[in-house]
């Protein structure tokens, strides 16, 4: 992998040209649920009877694409909500600006949300002002906000993509992590080192992170730790196994007593999943979720709503391939009998 990295011609820079090429010959199975801006990484939770999606905001930019994610300078958060599958969304607004997150001062990418005792939370990656990215915390009395932030980001916190699980006791656990321009692999020695390190091809991939959240929900209540994502022989999955080594974007759903984590492949673009028995893992590796989208970028989120399950996912059908400029999608998500779920074909 490392020797892919350093081949720049950017692999996202490869994939938008092929992606402008195809969008419009592609039929998808869902429409983008949000058509008068670009959204993406979207996070879906059930608030008071309400689905509720709090994705990231993509806009027109001048940064150059590539594998660091630059053409991705999202700047604020806006909160979507909808009754139903077919129901028309509500944008609520923008809840959040980078102008109002002291430490903060660009790229505020994939976002997540929770409830606690009747306030709401919200849960976001950004770099500070020295070009590390940070996890920070906002918080509203209505799921719809506005939120208003911390001063400081989450002490202990590094990297993206955090994603908040409340299991069946009410603890809630924050999961994060993202290779490439998500900067984990500048963590491997436990502290920030401004260079890429990577694991040879033959060794463990990097390993997401996860920590229970404190009692006020505004810090780990312990040190992150990695979570382990093994092969079918309890073996951890490599890194040049790219097919299902962790790149970014975790989740954490629960069906039928079993925990799921899924995630993105990244450079091979798919959402894949893992089982275990417990929210810190291990994670045995079960299959695809999601073949890839148009687009570079794989993200998604997993909720039930009226005893169904839906997938929230994004691709880049409505800019026409343009990777940066996402949209968000959902589509029933169905599992077989032994709990396997079934693969999801975006474009028939």
């Amino acid at each position: 992998m490392l020797k892919e990295k350093l081949n720049l011609i950017s692999d996202a820079e490869r994939v938008q040209k092929q992606d402008m090429q195809k969008a419009a010959s592609l039929t998808s199975i869902a429409e983008p649920l949000v058509t008068h801006m670009y959204t993406a990484d979207p996070s879906a939770h059930v608030f008071n009877g309400k689905i509720y999606i709090y994705p990231s905001h993509d806009i027109e930019t001048d940064s150059p694409v590539n594998d660091n994610g630059d053409q991705y300078a999202m700047r604020d958060y806006h909160v979507f909500s909808l009754d139903s599958e077919l129901s028309e969304v509500t944008d609520h607004g923008c809840v959040l600006d980078v102008a109002d997150v002291a430490w903060a001062e660009k790229q505020m990418w994939a976002p997540d949300a929770a409830e606690k005792n009747g306030k709401y939370y919200l849960y976001f990656p950004a770099r500070d002002y020295q070009g590390v990215f940070r996890l920070g915390v906002a918080s509203a009395d209505q799921p719809c906000g506005p939120f208003v932030a911390e001063q400081q980001p989450m002490q202990g916190s590094f990297s993206i993509d955090p994603a908040v699980f409340c299991d069946d006791d009410g603890q809630h656990y924050i999961y994060f992590g993202g290779i490439w321009g998500g900067q984990l692999q500048r963590w491997a020695s436990g502290k920030y080192q401004d260079k890429d390190i990577y694991p040879a091809d033959d060794a463990p991939a990097l390993l997401p992170k996860v920590a229970k959240l404190s009692d006020d929900m505004l810090e780990f209540a312990h040190p992150a730790q990695d979570i382990q994502v093994i092969d079918e022989n309890g073996e951890l999955i490599l890194a040049g196994d790219t097919d299902r080594r962790f790149f970014e974007g975790p989740w954490l759903h629960k069906y039928q007593g079993k925990y799921y984590f899924s995630y993105s492949t990244g450079d091979t673009h798919k959402i894949v999943y893992a089982t275990g028995d417990s929210p810190y893992g291990p994670f045995t590796y079960q299959g695809v979720i999601l073949e890839p989208v148009l687009g570079w970028t794989t993200h998604h989120s997993i909720a039930e709503y009226q005893g169904k399950w839906y997938l929230f996912y994004h691709d880049c059908t409505l800019s026409g391939g343009q990777t940066h400029l996402r949209s968000m999608k959902m589509t029933e998500l169905t599992y077989d009998k032994q709990g396997n779920i079934k693969t999801i074909k975006p474009y028939v």
